[in-house]
């Protein structure tokens, strides 16, 4: 039985209302002792803003399922004026449920008098909260930038993505290659390989002039007369996506399909998806009705998840029963 109370908190006016909401229909199966709980947001003249959680959250748990559609900006201040006024509620734990979890990617120093954004938003997150969960996290060693009291969870998409893949498309995974874009990834592309069952992983190596613009990128691994699963946590202007199937067609690939978890296509969609015979994205962050590309979603992954912090129960036991 779960021990407390359980809200699920979530921005109504917000794309993200729909999924949490979806989650909060998925909990309500397995138990009673979760409610939905809205944020009224009011906005200033000056643009200040005000949340309000509608409903009492005392000695609760508070699983707050926070908008990763909005812009960084309003998405920090928004994380850190609603978690100081679940504490100031008296909630029992405060969980915040990010499902794209944004300034992960600047999580070092890299040129000189720049933050180490993602430590920043640890440090704001670990003055109120007691634990994060999210997805395929840009950087699994920015767990360490948080306080020792702040329990850091990162679910894995690759579970849910291959029993997708093997019972919609089984026919993707004959004579395929799974290929990560950049070194970085290797380790990711190398574990959804040995999944699915797969020996053969591929890996780009990209030079950039500027960010967020690749020069060129050349593959190491043999991918001629194959089928290539490009996979990547993030899809920002795609470009180095778009670099790869390039890159792949060149190298004599077959068909050249792309798996990504968070789809924010900063470019616009369209130059991204005419690339590729087939492009699967996450539903992590709202996408378009007219995007040409399947849509995976991880709100059952994210319920049972939630669940089973409210039970006290393991979360690496998800992958074991195929989440």
């Amino acid at each position: 039985m779960v021990n407390h109370k359980c809200s699920i908190i979530a921005d109504p006016d917000s794309p993200g209302w729909e999924f949490a909401e979806k989650i909060y229909h998925e909990l309500r199966m397995k138990s009673d002792l979760f409610e939905l709980n809205k944020i009224n947001i009011k906005r200033f003249r000056d643009n200040e803003i005000k949340p309000k959680i509608e409903l009492n959250v005392r000695e609760r748990y508070c699983f707050f399922i926070h908008n990763s559609n909005s812009k960084p900006s309003d998405w920090f201040l928004e994380l850190a004026l609603i978690n100081q006024a679940l504490v100031n509620s008296s909630a029992y734990k405060v969980i915040n449920v990010l499902p794209y979890l944004k300034f992960s990617r600047q999580d070092r120093k890299d040129e000189s008098r720049v933050p180490i954004s993602a430590k920043a938003i640890a440090d704001v997150i670990s003055l109120y909260a007691n634990r994060v969960l999210t997805l395929d996290v840009h950087n699994l060693a920015i767990q360490g930038f948080y306080d020792t009291k702040v329990i850091f969870d990162s679910l894995y998409s690759f579970p849910t993505v291959i029993n997708y893949l093997k019972k919609h498309h089984p026919e993707i995974i004959n004579n395929l290659v799974i290929m990560s874009t950049d070194a970085g990834g290797a380790q990711r592309a190398k574990m959804f390989a040995k999944c699915l069952g797969i020996k053969d992983i591929a890996v780009g190596y990209k030079t950039r002039e500027k960010t967020g613009e690749v020069e060129d990128l050349k593959i190491l691994g043999d991918v001629k007369d194959k089928d290539v699963l490009i996979i990547d946590d993030i899809v920002d202007s795609g470009g180095t996506l778009i670099k790869a199937a390039e890159a792949l067609r060149k190298e004599g690939a077959n068909k050249v399909y792309v798996y990504a978890t968070h789809g924010i296509f900063t470019k616009g969609y369209k130059e991204v998806t005419d690339c590729f015979d087939k492009l699967f994205i996450g539903d992590t962050i709202k996408q378009p009705e007219d995007i040409n590309a399947e849509i995976i979603s991880f709100i059952p992954l994210f319920a049972e998840a939630i669940y089973r912090i409210s039970e006290g129960e393991s979360l690496s036991e998800l992958f074991k029963d195929g989440y």
